[in-house]
């Protein structure tokens, strides 16, 4: 099965409805989209769908369009140099879009903060991963306007991005990117314009502060362009930051599928994002390679007690290996160093039980590169009773494990030591291996 990698070329900029636009036309699954809108506890609004034309370019355009007049659908920033307003699509086609509506009290009003934000995605129809970007989407957000207005990040109370329009938008795309089951996102440099932008506290330089410190946070490539006026949202950048899994294309690659999301605005150059699904053409040495994080950190004043419960936390939530190494610090401090091997994808969701969980003031983290082999899990019956076996090959190698839970199954089922279960268990399999021609001579056993 070829690794598909989605790739956001953001040459006019990104935005919340470019991606969910870019997405639909990608093939997403607009009726889990419609379904997962629905099921969101909010009111006032309702979403179009349709098709408009940019530079002679066909592209899809998603929209939110709010029950109040004076509340339009450019929530980020109200537009360029403080005039407000919005200027009519380039090239839209009113009568072609289909509507999605959303009908009672206007809750958009709302100045609603992130542990609100939280729980309306929550209580929303969505799958976990889905669930787990747009939740990871709002928490940049969050950090980013906290650090821009100096507030602990559970104090921000979002206008432009709390505001009904933005919470579709975000869950809107999350979906539509779940439901391309993707498995690495490269997202291009973030093209961004220059000059000025009204918002509700004022006229703030482009690229705007929540902007500024998300591409900071998060290392995102931006290249400036002779465009007076803004290209990257917070919540595009904030989606960027979600979603990226790899910081460039591969060697080689074939294109599968290509997807364009029309934007609002309308500048010297289209407001479009094109998106593409490829196919990585690998090598064999290639194949091998993998991307991970590993996050440090090092404390001296928790318990026992509290960094067990700390590593059970990290386990649950998807770490790939957690452990404790012993080190001193400052004045010979007797301390630990948390170490966390994770994906991109869960590295926001592990960090927050570091701070949760541990004493821990911050963290460090490095993407690294790895070479594994190709991994499996296949159910086997042993003399013994059934087992799960991990399979392991690279390049004409192959090894078997027996998995540890299932061998502890069945020491509560025979009553026999663990020693002898285990060593039972890896001889029936090794002579069964070797039987199917698989490995040359079955394994040794370690005591």
């Amino acid at each position: 099965m070829e690794n598909r990698i989605l790739y956001l070329e953001c040459a006019s900029g990104i935005s919340g409805d470019m991606v969910t636009g870019a997405m639909l036309d990608l093939g997403a699954d607009r009726e889990a989209m419609e379904r997962a809108l629905a099921s969101l506890p909010l009111s006032g609004y309702r979403t179009e769908i349709g098709r408009v034309k940019k530079a002679g370019l066909d592209a899809c355009d998603f929209r939110v369009i709010l029950d109040e007049a004076h509340e339009n659908h450019d929530h980020d920033m109200e537009y360029l140099h403080g005039t407000g307003g919005e200027p009519a699509p380039e090239g839209g086609h009113p009568g072609d879009h289909t509507h999605h509506e959303h009908h009672a009290h206007h809750a958009h009003h709302e100045h609603r903060g992130l542990p609100e934000i939280m729980d309306i995605l929550k209580s929303a129809d969505l799958s976990p991963s889905a669930r787990r970007l747009a939740e990871q989407t709002f928490l940049i957000l969050a950090e980013a306007e906290a650090a821009a207005h100096g507030v602990p990040r559970d104090q921000v109370h979002f206008h432009e991005v709390g505001a009904v329009d933005s919470i579709v938008d975000i869950v809107a795309a999350a979906v539509c990117i779940d439901s391309l089951q993707i498995e690495d996102v490269v997202i291009g440099p973030l093209r961004e314009g220059h000059g000025t932008v009204r918002c509700q506290h004022g006229i703030l330089p482009v690229p705007v502060p929540a902007v500024t410190n998300i591409v900071s946070a998060y290392d995102l490539p931006v290249e400036p362009v002779d465009v007076e006026g803004e290209l990257v949202t917070p919540t595009g950048a904030a989606l960027a930051a979600a979603m990226r899994t790899r910081g460039a294309l591969p060697a080689r690659y074939r294109i599968r599928r290509v997807g364009m999301g029309a934007g609002k605005r309308t500048y010297s150059r289209p407001s479009l994002l094109r998106a593409m699904i490829l196919a990585e053409e690998t090598s064999a040495e290639n194949a091998s390679r993998d991307t991970i994080v590993k996050l440090e950190t090092n404390v001296d004043d928790c318990t026992g007690e509290t960094l067990g419960y700390a590593m059970e936390q990290l386990f649950a939530a998807g770490a790939r290996d957690a452990f404790f190494t012993p080190i001193y610090m400052k004045k010979n401090r007797p301390a630990w160093q948390i170490t966390v091997i994770c994906r991109e994808d869960e590295r926001m969701a592990l960090e927050e039980i570091l701070f949760r969980e541990t004493s821990t003031i911050g963290i460090r983290r490095v993407q690294m590169e790895r070479s594994v082999m190709d991994r499996m899990i296949m159910p086997w019956e042993s003399s013994l009773g059934k087992i799960d076996v991990k399979l392991c090959r690279r390049d004409g190698i192959l090894r078997a494990y027996p998995e540890y839970e299932s061998l502890r199954l069945l020491c509560a089922k025979t009553g026999l030591p663990y020693p002898e279960v285990s060593r039972r268990v890896v001889e029936e399999l090794g002579n069964e291996l070797v039987e199917q021609n698989i490995v040359a001579e079955a394994p040794a056993h370690d005591e």
